[in-house]
């Protein structure tokens, strides 16, 4: 596996589904999904420019950030997070993209309060409506977009989903285009938001390419990147 040349295929198809949708390459971020990576082979990543990595696992998080892996990119939490790991996420990470809860919200919330800080989240949006994953319901989302916007310590950036899995090309277009219109209704309804909703985090190795033609801002890219994930090492 040659990652700096994994980088640069993956960066080059962003950039050409974008201008097929007569969109700016630049309006889409590549975030680098490090799940299970090595400290060493996210420094080779962030050396072969990538700037933004994406972790799902607070331990690992944790372990990275006390390597000093992450060191010349930002970093995201893309997983899933429990309230009682709230403490180790935030402000550690510039933005937490899967809030879908009112419990995790103010979780959030009070600990942003405690640090004296806004912390950047995204709400996610269970788009298909899937029992295994996790996300708000569509018509549950204005409600939750409401009281993340009324929280001092918690800024409101935008949306993010994770459709169901598919090998078929196109599959999930119809899901992007779904959460695409949600991000814009929600625009329009947080209108009085003080800060910028810019962030529509949708597109994994998959269906990347799909998820910028229907207008994804920022891509969660980890297989596509770094080869099939290695096996979880056992714990001693």
């Amino acid at each position: 596996m040659d990652l700096s040349q994994n980088i640069k295929a993956v960066q080059e198809k962003i950039a050409a589904a974008a201008r097929a949708a007569g969109r700016d390459p630049g309006e889409i971020t590549l975030c680098a999904a490090t799940k299970v990576q090595t400290d060493e082979t996210i420094r080779a990543a962030i050396a072969g420019g990538i700037r933004l990595c994406g972790e799902n696992r607070v331990q690992e998080l944790t372990a990275h950030l006390e390597a000093g892996a992450y060191a010349g990119a930002e970093v995201h939490f893309i997983g899933h997070l429990q309230t009682n790991k709230v403490k180790q996420v935030v402000g550690r990470v510039a933005l937490i993209h899967s809030v879908d809860s009112e419990r995790l919200l103010r979780a959030i919330e009070a600990q942003a309060d405690k640090l004296g800080l806004v912390q950047d989240i995204l709400l996610e949006v269970n788009i298909a409506g899937e029992e295994s994953k996790g996300g708000i319901s569509p018509e549950k989302l204005p409600g939750l977009a409401g009281l993340a916007v009324s929280c001092p310590h918690v800024r409101l950036r935008g949306l993010m989903a994770i459709p169901p899995v598919s090998t078929v090309s196109g599959a999930n277009r119809r899901y992007f285009s779904q959460m695409r219109n949600l991000f814009v209704d929600i625009m329009k309804k947080m209108s009085d938001n003080q800060y910028v909703m810019d962030c529509l985090s949708m597109g994994m190795s998959a269906d990347y390419e799909d998820a910028v033609a229907e207008g994804a801002t920022l891509v969660r890219v980890g297989t596509a990147l770094f080869g099939p994930r290695p096996p979880v090492r056992a714990a001693h």
